[in-house]
């Protein structure tokens, strides 16, 4: 299954919108694209499928606008600082800043992984929790020795050499 593609702009031809009770569904032609709601309520129902599909394709054009002049800077919390603060709302860990340091164990003697985020041990499940606060976003993923978690290392973009 592949990873589903973002909505982009269409025109009438290429979806087919359905009027639910507090907005529309607009449905892809295109089966690789997951459909999209809008909450429009009542408004919906006198607007026609142009003027729906011409507010979800101008929504589609300001975020691409705002992903085009987004510069992002990855926040580092500093060694000795918390990188993380519980939610309760949501009975879970979520990262303070954009990068989280963490050292890997093999969680016993089910082979589990498990990750020390400072001194907190977390399961899989719970690592799994706090990543998806950043659902849609990307993630780049280095191994590091467990003493040098705390420092930018050199990454060079190649193939591996196989030592096989």
């Amino acid at each position: 299954m592949a990873r589903p593609k973002r909505p982009f702009i269409v025109s009438l031809d290429q979806v087919r919108i359905v009027r639910e009770p507090n907005g529309v569904f607009i449905d892809y032609a295109d089966p690789g694209v997951g459909g999209v709601h809008l909450a429009m309520g009542e408004e919906a129902k006198n607007l026609s499928d142009q003027e729906i599909l011409d507010r979800h394709n101008a929504g589609l054009q300001a975020r691409q606008e705002l992903r085009d002049s987004y510069r992002h800077v990855a926040v580092e919390v500093p060694p000795g600082k918390p990188q993380l603060q519980y939610m309760a709302q949501s009975h879970q860990w979520v990262p303070r800043g954009g990068v989280v340091r963490a050292v890997i164990t093999d969680g016993g003697p089910d082979c589990q992984a498990t990750f020390w985020v400072d001194d907190r041990e977390m399961s899989l499940e719970e690592f799994g929790r706090m990543v998806v606060t950043y659902a849609g976003w990307g993630v780049r993923l280095t191994f590091v020795p467990e003493d040098e978690v705390h420092l930018r290392p050199v990454v060079e973009v190649r193939e591996p050499v196989d030592e096989g």
